[in-house]
């Protein structure tokens, strides 16, 4: 069975997946890809299978991260284990038939190509690390194996979009911080000192800004259940675990 995926403007094997398709029950049904969660890890595993799988890819081929929410960016040469996984939020390589694999939830998954000089890139762009910087070290890790920004494009899958995410002042205070411009990414909220934040808009005009050929798919998280897990959903209805989407990019074999 293939699960299903989007795809994007990119020359590569690549997909942002979607919630179906997959194997796992409950609040994980059902093509949760994450290896952080509270779900069977065997249900885990069968799920990441499919989704290389619709890529043409073996299950080793899919190398993920430990993200924590900075700008961290690993370089692979050779798959490390499931247990080794590196403490960042981006991954690049120049090496064809690994598949780059970012799990999210309402932030920004991000997936970049140079397919000219045959190297890729993948992203996790929550607020944090869009602010910080993330997408801006990602496309400098490219370039260090030989890419070249004006080739470079990109696409952000799925995250959370402005219509549902509601933000407080410590959120508008850091982006605000680094530039006073970016007031025009915030919306007065529903509520007193609260505004509605657009996350793929910030995201697009940070790569845009860096050179980059990029666009948003248009699909939020938040507010398609069937489709896509969302942290914010989950933690509306009174919180708990939660699965999260694969998105994933390889350079291809031959």
């Amino acid at each position: 069975m293939t699960p299903p995926f989007l795809t994007a403007a990119l020359p590569v094997p690549h997909g942002f997946f979607t919630r179906a398709g997959g194997v796992s029950t409950g609040r994980f049904a059902s093509l949760n890809c994450s290896l952080s969660g509270r779900d069977d890890a065997e249900a885990v595993r069968e799920n990441r299978k499919r989704a290389a799988d619709a890529l043409g890819l073996p299950p080793a081929a899919l190398v993920g991260l430990t993200q924590v929410h900075g700008t961290a960016v690993a370089t692979l040469d050779e798959p490390w284990p499931e247990t080794a996984r590196p403490e960042a939020d981006a991954v690049v390589t120049a090496r064809p038939g690994l598949l780059l694999g970012i799990v999210t939830g309402d932030c920004a998954p991000v997936l970049f190509a140079d397919a000219a000089a045959g190297v890729v890139g993948a992203a996790h762009a929550g607020w944090r690390g869009a602010v910080a910087g993330v997408l801006e070290a990602t496309i400098a890790a490219m370039e260090a194996l030989g890419a070249d920004r004006r080739r470079i494009a990109a696409a952000i899958g799925p995250c959370i979009a402005k219509p549902s995410y509601e933000v407080g002042p410590d959120l508008r205070g850091a982006v605000l911080a680094r530039d006073a411009a970016d007031a025009r990414f915030f919306a007065e909220g529903r509520r007193e000192d609260r505004w509605w934040f657009d996350l793929p808009g910030y995201s697009l005009a940070r790569l845009q800004s860096a050179g980059i050929a990029a666009a948003w798919c248009g699909r939020d998280t938040l507010a398609e259940e069937a489709r896509f897990f969302s942290h914010r959903r989950s933690t509306l209805a009174g919180g708990g675990p939660i699965g999260h989407q694969l998105s994933a990019i390889a350079l291809p074999n031959g």
